[in-house]
């Protein structure tokens, strides 16, 4: 219902603004300028070039000079200022009444006011202000044509001026014939039963020259074309329910239930339409709110668009091509909000050129502040780049534990500016996209084994059986396990190092589930260490050996002096 009640605010408040559009003017016919049928080709064309260089002489001699208060123009604009006060007394001077008609003269004159304002809408600038009249109409002097009405039977009939004395004035008047033909005019008219009856206040004129009473009756149209939009929508979504139920296919179920508020809109502005000649608005203000109609439909069109972009990235994510490509699963929401934006650009463009707008002026516009624009939105421009270039390069998806420099973490969003990374702690990192795209990055996601890595270090004292005995039972245990990849086994005596006697393990196991892997590495470990001990050695640790030697004892010789008296007493 909101919907519904913003989009009637939107409609009621553009036919308001729309209504009073200058420009919109409609152009009048003018009379016949051309000889009769029969006459030869080339006097055609030669009274047609006649015709337009008189038009132009005299467009340009009107443009030059004053409105003359003899004239046409004058005259017209005169009726229609006393008229739209309803000083219809004083308008009737302006008709020229035959004898039969001297007495319904006030009626006469409002009635062709409410014909003119349903039927014509007089640009005054085409409209002869010379005292002549338009001298190149192709019409006999002293009479011009201002415009054409549609009878009863759809025939176009001339209103025309003619040229008389009025309280011994020269002023144009509407001819006996054109006045002749108002009450049948004002017969056809739709709404001339209110004009008849309702009273006089609501008769004037209001804002944009819209009748108070049309003013009035605006909301309640409004109202029951909302009414009639959502009775007819809920019809026919239960119709599209009951054929799509007779469908195995699921698509057609999402999209009518995502297609309820666009099909609701659309509804309402039909229903408005046509309600809107009841009204019976003057030609611009009909014009501009058919027009303000047009672009709500456009509106609802391209809200349907957006609507199934939804259902659309919905489905394509439970296919079996997004399920077998594992790389397509993440372009799915980019994807997605790469085509929403487009949809509203179209939606733009489309509305603002339907309203009136210079669309190619505005565009034009916009190139020449390209450069300014591109400079201040250098960083944006290329965090979108970088978005493109992570959809289309791959490098992780949604929902990937990923390694960048220095932290790790899961991704939890990759937006058309910047990628957010949950943390290990539970933090989001946030990263532009332009950026991301030239780090170093390391997914985990991809991995189809993971690898079993480890150094075991044994005593020196470990003897060559004892060695041997090691070897075999570490690859014995490795072979035990059930996800074991049976190809790269690796169990060898790599090294003699300063304080042990390294062995090297590696093996791949086939999961992908870091928990299981942890549970497999847990229960390969222990087992080692019983290899060890049924070996009869042990894990050597970092130690530092000191071997002391004692010093040799000096020989026992006993010498024999040869001096005796040197020799102790």
């Amino acid at each position: 219902m909101s919907l519904v009640r913003s989009a009637t605010h939107v409609v009621l408040v553009s036919i308001v603004s729309a209504a009073p559009l200058a420009g919109q003017r409609l152009s009048l016919p003018r009379g016949p300028a051309f000889p009769p049928a029969k006459q030869a080709k080339q006097e055609q064309r030669n009274m047609q070039d006649t015709n337009a260089a008189a038009r132009a002489a005299s467009a340009a001699v009107a443009a030059d000079e004053q409105v003359s208060p003899a004239s046409p123009r004058a005259s017209l604009e005169r009726f229609l200022e006393l008229a739209g006060t309803r000083q219809y007394h004083e308008a009737a001077a302006f008709l020229d009444l035959p004898d039969t008609l001297q007495a319904r003269g006030d009626t006469i004159a409002r009635q062709l006011k409410a014909v003119l304002d349903r039927r014509v809408w007089f640009d005054l600038d085409e409209i002869s202000p010379a005292p002549t009249g338009d001298t190149a109409d192709g019409l006999r002097p002293w009479v011009d044509q201002i415009a054409t009405i549609r009878d009863a039977h759809g025939a176009r009939q001339p209103v025309r001026l003619t040229r008389g004395e009025h309280d011994g004035e020269t002023v144009w008047r509407f001819s006996r014939q054109t006045v002749g033909r108002i009450p049948a005019w004002y017969a056809a008219l739709g709404d001339h039963w209110l004009l008849e009856h309702l009273p006089e206040v609501l008769l004037r004129p209001g804002p944009f020259d819209i009748l108070l009473w049309q003013w009035a009756a605006l909301p309640l149209l409004l109202l029951v074309a909302t009414a009639i939009g959502l009775a007819a929508s809920r019809m026919l979504r239960a119709l599209f329910v009951r054929i799509a139920r007779r469908t195995s296919a699921d698509w057609d179920d999402a999209l009518i239930a995502r297609l309820g508020g666009p099909l609701t809109l659309a509804c309402t502005l039909a229903a408005t339409g046509a309600l809107l000649p009841i009204l019976g608005l003057y030609p611009p203000a009909a014009a501009a709110s058919y027009r303000v109609l047009r672009a709500g439909f456009l509106l609802a069109f391209f809200w349907s668009l957006w609507r199934l972009v939804d259902v659309g990235r919905q489905l394509a994510a439970h296919t079996i091509w997004a399920r077998t490509s594992a790389s397509s699963r993440s372009l799915i929401p980019l994807g997605a909000r790469v085509t929403k934006v487009v949809v509203i650009a179209f939606a733009a463009v489309a509305v603002l050129s339907l309203l009136g707008y210079p669309v190619a002026s505005l565009i034009a516009g916009l190139g020449l502040g390209g450069l300014a624009f591109a400079l201040a939105a250098q960083k944006t421009v290329e965090n979108l780049f970088g978005a493109f270039s992570i959809g289309v390069d791959q490098p992780f998806r949604e929902g990937d534990f990923i390694k960048v420099e220095d932290f790790t973490g899961s991704v939890e969003a990759i937006g058309l500016r910047s990628t957010r990374i949950r943390t290990l702690d539970r933090t989001i990192i946030t990263i532009p996209n332009g950026r991301l795209a030239d780090m170093r990055i390391e997914s985990f996601a991809v991995r189809d084994r993971l690898r079993f890595a480890a150094v075991v270090g044994l005593v020196y004292e470990t003897t060559a059986t004892q060695m041997r005995e090691v070897l075999t039972g570490f690859e014995r245990v490795l072979r035990e396990q059930p996800k074991l990849w049976p190809d790269g086994i690796t169990v060898q005596f790599r090294a003699l190092t300063t304080s042990s006697l390294e062995v090297e393990v590696m093996a791949w196991f086939q999961t992908i589930d870091w928990n299981e892997f942890a549970r497999i590495r847990q229960e390969i470990l222990l087992k080692f260490m019983d290899v060890v001990e049924r070996a009869g050695t042990a894990f050597a640790y970092p130690t530092s050996t000191i071997h002391v030697a004692s010093a040799p004892a000096e020989p026992n010789n006993t010498k024999h002096n040869a001096n005796p008296a040197a020799a102790p007493r």
